[in-house]
C-alpha cells in the first residue's frame, strides 16, 4: 500500500507514524510546502520573543529523523498543486527546483491546515506587514526585529496569535496595540469574561483598540499607517496580520471534494471526504461540535493530532471514529491563564439549547494555605437536566486542572450532580476539601433544585429605585465603604438576623456581596423567613470588572492612546 500525505505538521505527522506502527510495509510519503515538518505551531510566538532560545526546539521531528526512525520520506519544499481522483495521483511542485511530476496512490490523506486570514485590503502586500503561520514565518519576524529594532507594533486581530505575540513583543519592550473589529478579544469567551483578559492586558501596558476595523495599510518612511474605518489612522514600525485563519482547501474544492463551512472539507466520522480513498484532517476540515451536534471548524492542535490517529487507522483497514470536537482551549495571558471548554453562553443560545449560568471565584487551593489565589469560573449548564454545556475560568495556578476537568465531564456529558459526586485529589498546596469543580456542582444543583435564585450584572440596571423591592449588601462596612452598587444598603450577613425585623416581607431581595457566598447565605437566612431572595451570581468583584470595562469601552479610544499614533 502507497499513502501519499499532503502536509508535514500536526495531522499530517501524527498520521504518518501511526501508519507505519500499523503497517511496516506501508510506502509512506509525504509533501510539505514549507521547509519543516511536525513543529510546534504554539510555540511560534514564543521564539520570537526569546522565551524559546533554540530554532531547533521548534521542531518535533526533521524529515532526516523520520527517515531514520519510521522509513517515512518527507519531502519538504514541495506543493501539491492538483489531485487527479480518477487516476489516483497527484501532481507536484518541487518549489527548490521548479520542477513537476505526478506521484500516485492507493491512500490520499490531505493535512493542509488554515492559512492567515488575508482580507482583500489595499497595501496588503507591502513591507514591515507580516503574518504568523510556519516556522520561516516566525524566523522572518524574529529577523526583521533584531534587524530593525522596531518599538512599536499594530496586531490586526485579538485571538490566540494576538494575544501570544501582544505578550511577547511586549515583553521585548514594544509598544504593542490590538486592533479587533469585535468588541472583545478571545470569542470562544462570553464577553463577561473576556473582560478580564482585557484588564490583565491593559494592566501590563497593551493597547486595546475594540470594535475598530482596520481598512487599509500605506507605506510610509520606516513605518506603516493602518488605515482604521472612521477613525485617524495608526503609525507602527511593524504590523502583524492575526485576524484569523481560513482552512486551506483550493486543493480540494479543485478536484471536486465537497466542502462545508468557509470553504472546509467535509468528512465523515471515519474521516473520509466525498471522494474514495481520500481522507482529510486538521483545521482545514470541518467537523461535529461534541456538544451542540453542529458543524464547526476548530483550528486547534489537539483535535489535528487525533484526527491524525484516527484516519490512520482507517486507512490501515480500521474501524476508528471521531465524533467531534469541543473546544478545549487554554491560553497565557502574562501572568495569568484563561481557558475554556464546551460552548459559550452566546453559542448556547444561537443553537437554541436553554441554558443557565453560575459564576462562581474560589480560591486555587486551601485558604489557609500560603499563596492562595482566587480564579473566576462562569459554567454554562442545560436548564432542567443540569448538563454541563460549557465552561471559562481566568485565574492564575490551577486553571489548567480545572478546565481539564470540566473538559472530561462534559465530554461524558455529566450533570452538575455528577460534579458534586467527583472525588478529586486534595491537599493544602493543591485544593480545597471541596475543589472549585465541586463548588460549581453544589451551587447548580442549588438553582436547579430551586434553593438559590440568582440574578445577574445584566439585570442590575434594571431593578427598581423606587423602594417596591430591598437592595442588600452583605459585606463588612469597610468593604461596603470601598465600593458598591448605588441604592444598595449595607447589613453585614453576621448582623443580618438582628435586623431582619427591618426588612419590609412583602418585598423582594436583591442581595450581593463580594464573591457570592456570603450573599448566599444571606439568602437563606431571608428565604427561611419568609422573604423571597436573589443572589448576585459572582459577588461584588465581578460587578466591578464588569462595570469598568463598559466605562472604558465608552471612551473614544478605550486604551487612553492618542489619536493618530500607536506610540
Amino acid at each position: 500500500m502507497k499513502v501519499v500525505i499532503v502536509g508535514g505538521v500536526a495531522g499530517g505527522a501524527s498520521a504518518a507514524a501511526r501508519i507505519r506502527r500499523l503497517d511496516e510495509k506501508a510506502e509512506i510519503v509525504v509533501f510539505e510546502r514549507s521547509g519543516y515538518v511536525s513543529y510546534a505551531n504554539c510555540g511560534l510566538p514564543y521564539y520570537i520573543g526569546g522565551v524559546i532560545e533554540d530554532p531547533e526546539d521548534l521542531t518535533l521531528q526533521t524529515p532526516e529523523s523520520f527517515l531514520e526512525r519510521f522509513r517515512i520520506t518527507m519531502k519538504v519544499h514541495h506543493a501539491v498543486t492538483a489531485i487527479h481522483p480518477e487516476r489516483k495521483t497527484v501532481s507536484v511542485k518541487n518549489l527548490e527546483t521548479l520542477e513537476e511530476f505526478e506521484e500516485s496512490y492507493d491512500k490520499l490523506l490531505l493535512s493542509p491546515g488554515a492559512k492567515p486570514t488575508q482580507p482583500n485590503l489595499p497595501g496588503a502586500g507591502i513591507d514591515r506587514l507580516f503574518t504568523l503561520r510556519t516556522v520561516e514565518d516566525t524566523f522572518k519576524i524574529r529577523e526583521f526585529i533584531d534587524r530593525e529594532h522596531p518599538k512599536s507594533v499594530v496586531l490586526a486581530g485579538g485571538g490566540f496569535i494576538g494575544l501570544e505575540l501582544a505578550e511577547n513583543l511586549r515583553e521585548l519592550g514594544m509598544d504593542v496595540t490590538i486592533v479587533q473589529r469585535l468588541k472583545q478579544l478571545m470569542n470562544p469567551f462570553d464577553p463577561d469574561m473576556a473582560v478580564f483578559i482585557h484588564a490583565k492586558m491593559r494592566e501590563k501596558g497593551v493597547k486595546l483598540m475594540l470594535g475598530y476595523s482596520v481598512e487599509g495599510f500605506e507605506a510610509t518612511a520606516g513605518s506603516v499607517s493602518v488605515l482604521l474605518e472612521g477613525n485617524p489612522a495608526l503609525e507602527a514600525d511593524m504590523v502583524v496580520l492575526a485576524i484569523g485563519v481560513t482552512p486551506e482547501s483550493e486543493l480540494a474544492k479543485s478536484a471536486g471534494l465537497q466542502l462545508g463551512l468557509k470553504g472546509s472539507i467535509v468528512v465523515n466520522e471515519r474521516m473520509e471526504t466525498s471522494m474514495p480513498d481520500i481522507y482529510a484532517v486538521g483545521d482545514a476540515v470541518q467537523i461535529k461540535h461534541s456538544v451542540t451536534g453542529l458543524d464547526t471548524l476548530l483550528a486547534l492542535a489537539g483535535p489535528a493530532n487525533k484526527q491524525g490517529r484516527i484516519a490512520a487507522d482507517n486507512i490501515c483497514g480500521g474501524d476508528s471514529r471521531y465524533h467531534g470536537g469541543q473546544g478545549s482551549s487554554i491560553i497565557k495571558v502574562f501572568d495569568m491563564t484563561a481557558a475554556t471548554t464546551g460552548i459559550n453562553e452566546q453559542t448556547a443560545e444561537k443553537a437554541g439549547i436553554a441554558c443557565d449560568k453560575v459564576y462562581l471565584s474560589p480560591a486555587n487551593h486551601a485558604g489557609y494555605y500560603p499563596g492562595a489565589q482566587n480564579m473566576v469560573i462562569k459554567v454554562v449548564f442545560e436548564k432542567g437536566s443540569g448538563r454541563i454545556l460549557g465552561a471559562q475560568i481566568v485565574g492564575y495556578a490551577g486553571v489548567d486542572k480545572r478546565i481539564d476537568v470540566l473538559a472530561t465531564a462534559i465530554h461524558a456529558r455529566m450533570t452538575a450532580f455528577d460534579l458534586k459526586e467527583l472525588d478529586l485529589a486534595y491537599a493544602p498546596p493543591y485544593s480545597s476539601a471541596k475543589d472549585p469543580v465541586n463548588m460549581a456542582g453544589f451551587l447548580i444543583e442549588n438553582v436547579l433544585h430551586g434553593l438559590l435564585k440568582q440574578f445577574f450584572y445584566e439585570d442590575v440596571a434594571g431593578l427598581p429605585k423606587d423602594g417596591s423591592v430591598t437592595l442588600l449588601d452583605v459585606r463588612t462596612p469597610e468593604e461596603f465603604e470601598m465600593g458598591h452598587i448605588n441604592g444598595f444598603s449595607n447589613i453585614p450577613v453576621d448582623e443580618l438576623r438582628q435586623h431582619i425585623s427591618e426588612l419590609a416581607k412583602g418585598k423582594p431581595v436583591y442581595v450581593i456581596c463580594q464573591s457570592g457566598i456570603r450573599s448566599y447565605l444571606a439568602c437563606r437566612i431571608l428565604t427561611q423567613n419568609g422573604f423571597t431572595c436573589y443572589n448576585f451570581s459572582g459577588g461584588y468583584g465581578f460587578y466591578r470588572a464588569q462595570a469598568e470595562e463598559v466605562l472604558t469601552a465608552q471612551q473614544s479610544y478605550p486604551c487612553g492612546m492618542e489619536k493618530g499614533t500607536s506610540r
